[in-house]
């Protein structure tokens, strides 16, 4: 999606259609693509379950990450060294109840519902939640500065971890 002139002219359809390619590239494991996504000062926070609402310079999350973090976990995940991912799992991510929070000049503030399916050797793991996401505009084309996945998840069953992409 290129060529938007100005925060203020972004729908709610343009909204749906980036998530939408945003969940098929993390789908696909086209994650080099993904990265292209995000703003160079991009955040991916997934707080812990039991402190959804917590702050990650004052609460332990399950992931907080800058813009190096976040490349640094791609180029595990797509490397040999992430064990739990290779090879990697088959996901499959729903996204809805799209809804356009607030539009400045700078940013929009957007949240949406989620269902992420993982599956690997014959087991599914269900997450479940909502996006908060911080959108600027760049040369046209909208990117990710803060990505924020609050699980609705009471716990991490039946291991404890998220080891894709959520």
């Amino acid at each position: 999606m290129q060529g938007i002139s100005s925060l203020h002219t972004v729908t709610r359809a343009h909204i749906e259609e980036f998530f939408y390619q945003e969940a098929a590239l993390l789908d696909a494991w086209r994650l080099q693509e993904w990265l292209a996504l995000l703003a160079e000062d991009v955040t991916y926070e997934v707080p812990a379950t039991d402190r959804p609402d917590g702050d990650p310079s004052q609460t332990l999350f399950l992931i907080a990450d800058n813009a190096e973090r976040v490349h640094s976990r791609v180029r595990q995940l797509l490397g040999k060294s992430a064990w739990a991912e290779n090879p990697p799992s088959r996901t499959r991510r729903l996204i809805t109840n799209v809804r356009l929070l607030e539009v400045t000049d700078e940013t929009l503030r957007v949240t949406a519902n989620f269902a992420v399916y993982r599956l690997r050797f014959g087991h599914t793991d269900t997450y479940v939640g909502r996006y908060d996401y911080t959108l600027v505009l760049r040369d046209g084309t909208l990117k990710i500065q803060k990505r924020k996945a609050i699980l609705d998840l009471e716990a991490l069953q039946p291991h404890g971890k998220i080891s894709i992409i959520l």
